[in-house]
């Protein structure tokens, strides 16, 4: 939730700094469906169908990040989306390296009120975790859904996304006072 709720503030900045959100239309994005896979996989094993194979789970996890990829290769062209690639790129390293589990800092995690669930956690303390400077350790204190932690790379892609949004619907420079 803590992702949506970082969007829709990328989004709501848009008018914020004099663009027209009506301009969305105008981007042209290739390979929209195959993010939406992705996003529709990530949502299935997390929220949806959590219990079962651990291992299945995390290679569909990979796998989501593999056709996120397709999506941004697609896509590098447009302002913003190397930014928010680099982003997704030092997510899925991490992922990788701990064997399809996004390592959390277990202080960081308590700060943001989470509790362990059961099946699987896309994001979860473990005893030996590989880059975890990479990983969740920026707590996100709140209420639930709000309450979360996210990583560097999580920042990368709202820069990324923020940049992609602002280049694509115009506004004021940074900067710039309104006339």
């Amino acid at each position: 939730m803590i992702l949506l709720a970082g969007a829709l503030i990328c989004l709501a900045s848009v008018p914020l700094r004099g663009g027209r959100l009506s301009r969305l239309g105008q981007i042209d994005l290739r390979y929209g469906w195959v993010a939406l896979v992705a996003l529709g996989l990530q949502l299935l094993i997390i929220s949806v169908a959590p219990g079962g194979s651990k291992a299945a789970h995390a290679g569909i996890y990979l796998g989501s990040y593999a056709l996120a990829a397709v999506f941004l290769w697609g896509n590098r062209g447009l302002t913003g989306m190397r930014l928010l690639a680099a982003g997704a790129l030092s997510n899925a390293l991490v992922i990788v390296v701990n064997g399809g589990v996004m390592p959390a800092a277990a202080a960081a995690q308590r700060l943001a009120g989470l509790k362990t669930g059961s099946g699987f956690q896309n994001s979860a303390h473990l005893a030996h975790p590989h880059l975890l400077w990479l990983g969740d350790v920026i707590p996100v204190p709140g209420p639930w859904p709000l309450g979360n932690v996210l990583s560097i790379g999580d920042l990368v892609i709202f820069a990324g996304l923020w940049v992609l949004l602002h280049a694509a619907c115009g506004g004021r420079e940074p900067g710039v006072a309104p006339v």
